[in-house]
């Protein structure tokens, strides 16, 4: 009976170890990673579906390490939403440091058609795109960081030739 009692001792001070971490990232202390959209590469272009490449960077401005569980995130095309996506990996971006990570974008640009045709009749010309989405970043009570970006895409440049 008494190694019974052991394990129960140090399951509890285990969770009440694993919560303690959680905790810092529910603190004041906490603050948001930064998330960017680096880049985005055209792996294939047919015309009943389409798949990118999206390379993001995410920036952890606290002295210890940031569990990141999941990314969930829209990308928006002058203001025409062109995918949803959620990214269920996990990565460690160590404190006060960043990581970079690519992840895979499956599109279906027919429904659109009609307002992306009218995007590419003039390719030199820039296009706004918007990135938004949701980060869940510690271990098992962590916390969501949301973030948006904005930017413009010249079309020619991810028009394969």
């Amino acid at each position: 009976m008494p190694l019974a009692k052991n394990a129960l001792v140090a399951s509890l001070l285990l969770g009440l170890a694993l919560l303690g971490g959680c905790s810092t990232w529910m603190s004041g202390s906490f603050q948001d990673p930064e998330i960017r959209l680096l880049r985005v590469e055209t792996i294939e272009a047919r015309l009943d579906e389409q798949l990118f490449r999206l390379h993001f960077e995410i920036s952890n401005p606290n002295s210890r390490s940031l569990p990141v569980r999941n990314l969930s995130y829209s990308l928006f095309l002058n203001d025409i939403p062109l995918a949803r996506n959620q990214d269920e990996r996990s990565l460690i971006v160590p404190g006060n440091d960043v990581r970079r990570f690519g992840a895979n974008l499956h599109t279906n640009l027919w429904r659109h058609i009609r307002e992306i045709t009218r995007l590419l009749e003039k390719p030199d010309q820039p296009v706004q795109y918007r990135l938004e989405g949701t980060l869940k970043a510690g271990l098992l009570f962590g916390r969501d960081v949301r973030f948006s970006r904005s930017g413009e895409i010249i079309p020619r440049d991810h028009i394969p030739e």
